[in-house]
């Protein structure tokens, strides 16, 4: 049995004192305090990690400056905060043991947009792909192009001056703020923008702190303008901290204060709203896609892209495509990027050409591809093939890609990851071929493996050495190349932070600025935040200031996790690895990834957050002195005695009492999952949270009850045979509103799903009977005709007809099915951790389903996330035990399969269901090649998840967010299309719009029997 797990993490009381004042104050948005709402943002992109004292998610300007002004009191002047966005930094710019200040849940508002004057003021939460989404009607965008744009925050990008794609030509985020709205950690609130400079001159004679920071600026920026333009390197991204350089114009007529707060990483004030100018999106566009036998070739091959007159290059290396080429990002790309017959693609650039007027585009295309067919027929260059793409959505699927090649590189094997602490570097362009051969020999030196990609027309490349930070040597050899890569960057006129920010690295600051301009840097500091206390140690302290900068040698991730023995860690691979890229809060709505992330907007039901508690809660049972696995297997192969169910009924008293136990705060976390398994195919680590969420399920359970609803879903496959005996008594009992409140009050389960009437056995009157004499007597034509459809209990009990169906449409079509006898699969047993039944029902699944793989025919199923679990769940549970049978679903089955001709373009839309999709990619695409052979136009509809996955939706204390989820992208395609051209895979998702619009819509093969008939 776990032990309790309360660690010794008392929150300061003058924190929590802070907190309840801030209620009083009439602080309006939301107050964290919890152990498990700290870690989940005491890690970032970044090595590190730092637990901050509480989380702090305003809804509105007004709440930071209740907070800041609150903060003035002497009872709290000691107090300090960060100010976080997306959490994505790579160099733990927003990791602080104070008090974190997040942006990005509440504040995502997009204020005003005035197109004739080409801007959008927005609040400094809202995301970037968000923003964009909203500017494409207008035929605007966004310009930066970062590679986490679809969960990064403006408020974010503000304060690392993000860049990314294209900023040649579209520059960095502080080229597109026009005006900020910045809370002063004294209250104040200042307003940023572009003025006179005798107007900044007035405005410096306000005797208050908005003064002092104006005239320090200006004293700062003007006086020491020379050294200022002689220290700050030419270069596209020169990313510094406060950028002096540009709070001027040439002349020093004008002067723009929002300058300094770009790229200050919080360190200045909290930035809430911000104006932005918008950029027309170009009509015309093309992406070249050039490979190369080497990477250096395609490295020295970019000046010269660059002088084509590209809008970007972009490039990626083996060792990335490689990675891709196995993830499920590679089947939307592999048709624009194929090989070359008889030679080897090591390097690829991908150059994009963007124009308003077609003639213009075709002409740079001409000429470009004109000198690379030279090249190649001269054999110059290393060029051995190029392709180009002109359609917008292959571009964006490519460009998918490149972005998660950020990720993807964090799941290499081994436990030596490739991290992000060196990996921003930026150097003229004409000497990034010789500064990366170098880069590379000195990697090559420690003998470390390593991927690179990034803007080479910029002249930075990530470059991600892989480390294994739990070795104490290695976490030194960090610091060592840390060094070795600054100086390295100095040689070629460059600087380590190109793009991403300072964060840790700030140490190097000094040296980059030297004393005269850094001491600048420390009196601007001073005049925003005296008392260091808004991101203290980053950038730089206030002048005067004893404090210290964050080190390179900073507190990480690594530490806590060397603490877990390394046969755990193996073991939980899905949620140590995680590395903390992100991509799990993607905020688009039609997007699979993480439903319970998208609409609590809470960091702890993400992938991230629940393996980042995972990974504590290991560390703490380790601390305990459990050994989880030993305990596992006693769970697995024992059953717990009356002793262990006296203690449990004492330990789960305890709880209601209030009894402190992390674990609870773990399950928390856990129950708000929908077990979808998209993250465990979006995301880039693989990162499987069901899997570990049933793991740490059934050892929670070991020391505390379970409630009602887990038994009543468990035992679902064996309930609903017996049920579905009487389905028209169950279900007249079933339509009592009595019986359904006792059932929501009783169990917490609500709207129960009717069973099918007629049942599948009325409805079949025994055609399709299992003999397995009969089939091992088949001959080789009876053989080749015969398939076996495997049953679920959804359909089989709760939507009989789509089985029969099913049937039909096989025997119209020529086949002989086969109905096997109903056997529990153990998918709900495993969603909520009563693994050692699992084993059991599995193993008997597996060993019948492996009686009937003898006889080579075809099985079916029909609901994939049922289906699915065969492959999976059996896997893990059973090992070779599990065997070689194979169960196919209809649409795999189907596609080589001829079908007649059922009707001139008939057409429908198609929901595809979202375990299918992510752990099936091509299932959208292959349900439309199975419609087009019959004569018909599928066209699949993007949405996310609908809400119900499972019995998810029917638990009351998920209502809301079911219903919500459904809002979020479903409700609009239904109600546009119909449920008489919708087409649902999903037997859940078919429930769901029963539901919540009232009518249900079919299944694809209930379509083509349709039209068949």
């Amino acid at each position: 049995m776990i032990p309790k797990l309360n660690p010794e993490l008392a929150l300061d009381a003058s924190v929590v004192a802070f907190t309840k004042a801030l209620v009083n104050a009439g602080f309006t948005g939301d107050i964290e305090t919890s152990y498990a709402s700290r870690l989940a943002v005491a890690t970032d992109n970044s090595v590190y990690q730092a637990l901050p004292q509480a989380v702090l998610l305003p809804r509105c300007t007004d709440d930071l400056v209740i907070m800041t002004s609150l903060a003035q009191t002497s009872s709290f002047s000691h107090l300090k905060f960060s100010p976080r966005g997306g959490g994505t930094g790579t160099n733990g710019q927003a990791l602080t043991e104070h008090l974190v200040v997040d942006l990005s849940r509440h504040m995502r508002q997009i204020l005003e947009l005035n197109i004739q004057e080409r801007w959008v003021r927005v609040q400094a939460g809202v995301i970037k792909d968000q923003l964009n989404a909203f500017l494409k009607p207008y035929g605007f965008f966004f310009a930066p192009d970062l590679s986490t744009s679809n969960r990064a925050t403006i408020g974010g990008m503000i304060n690392t001056d993000a860049s990314g794609q294209g900023s040649l030509v579209y520059g960095k985020t502080s080229d597109h703020v026009l005006a900020l709205k910045t809370v002063l950690i004294d209250g104040n609130v200042l307003n940023t923008h572009k003025m006179p400079t005798y107007e900044a001159e007035h405005r410096a004679e306000q005797p208050n702190s908005i003064g002092r920071i104006y005239q320090q600026v200006l004293s700062s920026c003007r006086d020491k303008r020379s050294l200022i333009l002689e220290k700050f390197p030419r270069l596209n991204r020169f990313l510094t901290g406060y950028d002096l350089e540009h709070v001027f114009n040439d002349d020093l007529s004008e002067f723009d204060l929002s300058r300094v707060i770009t790229g200050s990483e919080g360190s200045l004030g909290f930035v809430s709203e911000a104006k932005l100018n918008i950029t027309p999106i170009a009509k015309f566009k093309c992406l070249v896609n050039i490979k190369y036998d080497s990477f250096e070739s395609a490295l020295r091959n970019s000046p010269f892209l660059v002088a084509a007159a590209a809008t970007s290059v972009e490039t990626v290396d083996s060792k990335v495509l490689d990675l891709a080429r196995n993830d499920i990002i590679w089947h939307q790309v592999k048709d624009l990027i194929t090989d070359v017959p008889g030679k080897d693609m090591q390097g690829l650039n991908m150059v994009e050409y963007n124009s308003e007027q077609q003639a213009d585009i075709e002409e740079k295309i001409a000429a470009l591809t004109a000198k690379l067919e030279q090249a190649m027929a001269e054999g110059r260059e290393g060029i051995i093939g190029y392709q180009l793409t002109y359609d917008n959505t292959a571009i964006n699927h490519i460009y998918a890609m490149r972005k998660k090649a950020v990720g993807l590189l964090g799941n290499t094997k081994g436990a030596e990851k490739p991290i992000a602490f060196a990996e921003d570097t930026a150097v003229p362009p004409e000497n990034l071929a010789d500064f990366i051969l170098e880069f590379r020999a000195l990697l090559d030196s420690h003998q470390l493996h390593y991927g690179m990609f990034g803007h080479v027309d910029a002249g930075v490349l990530h470059v991600r050495p892989a480390l294994d930070l739990c070795d104490p040597e290695q976490e030194k050899l960090l610091r060592h190349i840390s060094d070795q890569v600054v100086a390295l960057t100095a040689k070629y006129g460059g600087l380590m932070w190109g793009e991403h920010g300072k964060g840790y690295r700030s140490e190097y600051g000094p040296a980059f600025f030297g004393d005269e301009l850094f001491t600048e840097l420390r009196k601007i500091k001073a005049a925003f935040d005296p008392r260091n206390r808004v991101n203290p140690g980053k950038i730089c302290t206030p002048l005067q200031s004893a404090d210290s900068l964050v080190s390179v040698d900073g507190q990480k991730r690594a530490w806590f996790d060397k603490q877990i023995p390394v046969a755990v860690k193996d073991s939980f691979d899905s949620s140590l690895n995680c590395n903390g890229n992100g991509l799990c809060f993607n905020y688009e709505e039609s997007s699979p990834m993480c439903p319970s992330s998208k609409i609590t907007k809470d960091r702890r039901h993400s992938p991230k957050g629940r393996a980042g508690l995972m990974r504590e809660w290991l560390r703490l049972n380790e601390q305990q002195g459990v050994d989880i696995l030993a305990t596992e297997q006693q769970l697995l192969t024992q059953s717990q005695g009356m002793s262990a169910l006296w203690q449990k009924l004492k330990n789960s008293w305890g709880k209601r009492q209030g009894d402190a136990d992390f674990s609870h705060e773990v399950k928390e976390a856990m129950d708000g999952c929908l077990a979808c398994k998209a993250c465990a195919g979006q995301c880039p680590i693989k990162v499987d949270v069901p899997s570990f969420r049933a793991r740490f399920l059934q050892l929670y359970h070991s020391r505390y009850l379970r409630p009602a609803k887990d038994y009543v879903v468990a035992n679902i496959e064996r309930t609903a045979p017996l049920l579905a005996k009487a389905p028209r008594f169950v279900n007249f009992f079933l339509k009592q509103s009595l019986i359904q409140k006792g059932l929501a009050q009783g169990i917490g389960y609500v709207d129960t799903p009717l069973l099918s009437v007629p049942t599948l056995a009325e409805r079949i009157q025994g055609q399709y009977a299992f003999d397995l004499a009969v089939l091992t007597a088949l001959s080789d034509n009876e053989r080749a005709n015969t398939v076996l459809l495997v049953q679920d209990p959804f359909t089989s009990f709760y939507e009989a007809e789509l089985v029969a169906d099913t049937l039909t449409l096989l025997e119209k079509l020529g086949y002989q099915p086969v109905l096997l006898p109903f056997l529990p699969n153990g998918k709900p047993q495993h969603v909520k951790g009563f693994l050692r039944q699992f084993a059991k029902t599995a193993k008997n699944a597996a060993d019948f389903l492996n009686q009937l793989q003898q006889l080579a025919l075809p099985m079916l199923g029909l609901d994939a996330s049922l289906a699915l679990v065969y492959r999976d769940e059996y896997n893990k549970a059973l090992g070779k035990a599990r065997g070689d049978f194979q169960v196919q679903l209809l649409h795999e089955w189907l596609a080589d399969k001829p079908l007649p001709v059922l009707a001139q373009s008939a057409e429908f839309a198609l929901l595809a269901h979202c375990t299918e999709k992510t752990a099936l990619p091509a299932t959208e695409k292959t349900w439309q090649q199975i419609f087009s052979k019959a004569g018909l136009i599928l066209k699949p509809v993007s949405v996310g998840c609908c809400g119900m996955a499972g019995t998810y939706g029917h638990e009351l204390q998920q209502l809301d967010n079911s219903k919500a989820l459904f809002e979020l992208s479903w409700r609009k395609p239904v109600e546009s299309f119909g449920t008489e051209r919708l087409l649902v895979t999903g037997f859940s998702c078919r429930s769901q719009v029963k539901r919540l619009v009232g009518d249900k819509p079919r299944h694809p093969v209930q379509a083509l029997l349709a039209l068949l008939n």
